[in-house]
């Protein structure tokens, strides 16, 4: 008789992301998933390593709906300890490693966090903050000697064991912050099937098969990394070498030993890689296929990647709200120089005006956009959701147009942001810091075009009468308060903001 989770099976496409490992694993048990540090892990290791270390986190009582923080980087925990999470039917919240611990008080408190699993090194920064904490009162060290022991237990898996707690498609299994325009971040909430949605939507634009081997090089904590760099990777049942800190060199020869096959990246990796006089020097014919999102990817430089290294770049676009991607050129189709190409199978998108009228093509409006992809809502802000989810359409913030043959071309924001190596950046959240100095009378953020990054994060300031900061001091008193990628590159001290 089937379990009521193996009845969710379907058409055996996996409906959550706890069958999702189940049905790789049966097909890929000996295929290495991740590699790390001369690790080579199997999708079994994988398996028994998630299974090793639940029983820890529920011994600290997490349960199903609970929410479980996550601050670690790109090294195989991450993976147990996510899937451990999805496993129990609890929720996890990503959270960036840079976090401050101002920035880390406020996530755990907004997210109602019970556990938060990291490493040593983000310890001090949860100790310092520990009494201003309303419900996140365990902390879990995944590098201390007992529980790095635990992950390297041998642990007998059964299938019953894995489908013991029933998920539901539409229970939550993710949260992750995204910048606010109050200057707060709100906590997008996707569920097991926005999730499965989404892969389902990009494994046809990918086309990753078992021999695959990619670079995982954008943070896990990262809506793109997440969704492209694990999920994606354990479906196609195909490898990943997970890289958390690079140089060029490391990059190109880690390519050349490992016979890398796709790479899934921000733009400025891509830049980089053109531009750097060595690249040559490097056996690259492994890569197959690029593809690139989280911010634009400056339109001269896709011909000149493609030429010097061979190989297709795809440009996508995609939001955190939206698990993220949402429109992407194809492998067997042109693409038009600055489109970030045509809806993915599954979702609509649509370019409105004011009122949310649909506007003729080639006219610039907002894009919006639906699909079973689109978050569940913003935790605990029912207003926020409201602002953005109307009559079941998501609206972006991005203004676009749309050609005859569909293609979809961004022209622009409506919101105030900052695109900074594809992370977003709202000035007024820096706004609120700067001001919070006391030589501060106003301040304006602004972002600065850049060829490797996007944009940069910039200041002016308007200083109080008696007061002579410099710019070194101003940015220290934002390093405080927020991660490096929010504070500002350049301050300029002005009479008034623009």
């Amino acid at each position: 008789m089937l379990s009521e989770q193996q009845e969710l099976r379907g058409d055996m496409k996996a409906v959550n992301l706890a069958l999702l490992l189940e049905e790789s694993v049966q097909k890929h048990a000996d295929r290495p998933v991740l590699i790390a540090e001369n690790q080579r892990i199997t999708y079994r290791q994988l398996h028994s390593a998630v299974h090793a270390v639940a029983p820890s986190l529920k011994n600290m009582g997490m349960g199903k709906g609970d929410k479980v923080a996550i601050m670690l980087p790109n090294i195989p925990e991450f993976v147990y300890y996510c899937f451990a999470v999805f496993q129990s039917g609890a929720v996890a919240v990503l959270l960036n490693t840079s976090s401050t611990p101002s920035e880390l008080c406020y996530l755990l408190n907004n997210s109602d966090a019970k556990i938060l699993i990291t490493q040593a090194s983000g310890e001090k920064r949860y100790r310092e903050i520990q009494d201003q904490l309303s419900t996140c009162h365990s902390i879990y060290i995944t590098d201390s000697e007992e529980n790095r022991s635990v992950v390297n237990q041998k642990s007998k898996v059964n299938e019953s064991d894995s489908l013991a707690t029933l998920i539901n498609p539409d229970d939550p299994a993710m949260m992750i912050y995204t910048a606010g325009l109050t200057g707060k971040p709100l906590g997008a909430v996707l569920t097991h099937h926005n999730l499965c949605e989404e892969l389902n939507m990009i494994q046809p634009i990918f086309r990753r098969e078992p021999d695959d081997i990619g670079l995982c090089l954008i943070p896990l904590f990262h809506s793109f990394g997440v969704t492209v760099n694990m999920l994606n990777v354990i479906q196609a049942g195909c490898s990943t070498v997970m890289m958390d800190r690079l140089t060029m060199d490391s990059l190109l020869s880690t390519i050349e030993r490992e016979r890398i096959t796709y790479i899934c990246a921000v733009p400025r990796l891509y830049v980089g890689m053109v531009l750097y006089e060595k690249t040559a020097k490097y056996d690259l014919s492994s890569l197959r296929l690029c593809v690139t999102g989280g911010s634009a990817m400056p339109p001269e430089f896709i011909p000149l990647f493609e030429q010097k290294l061979g190989v297709r770049i795809l440009e996508g676009y995609g939001l955190t709200e939206a698990s993220p991607a949402c429109s992407f050129n194809r492998i067997e189709l042109a693409a038009k120089p600055g489109s970030i190409g045509t809806a993915l199978t599954g979702i609509d998108i649509k370019i409105v005006d004011e009122a949310g009228q649909e506007l003729p093509r080639n006219q610039v409006g907002e894009v919006i956009l639906r699909g079973g992809n689109v978050m569940k809502g913003y935790y605990k802000d029912d207003e926020a959701t409201a602002s953005v989810i109307r009559d079941g359409w998501l609206y972006t913030g991005d203004l676009g147009r749309m050609d005859e043959d569909n293609y979809i071309f961004l022209t622009g924001i409506k919101k105030r942001m900052i695109i900074t190596s594809g992370f977003n950046v709202y000035p007024r959240e820096v706004e609120t810091v700067l001001n919070l100095h006391p030589a501060v009378q106003d301040s304006r953020v602004l972002g600065k075009k850049d060829l490797m990054r996007g944009e940069l994060v910039t200041a002016q300031i308007v200083l109080r009468d008696g007061f002579h900061p410099d710019d070194k001091e101003i940015i220290r008193h934002c390093k405080v308060y927020l991660s490096p990628y929010k504070v500002p590159r350049e301050v300029e001290f002005v009479a008034a903001v623009e």
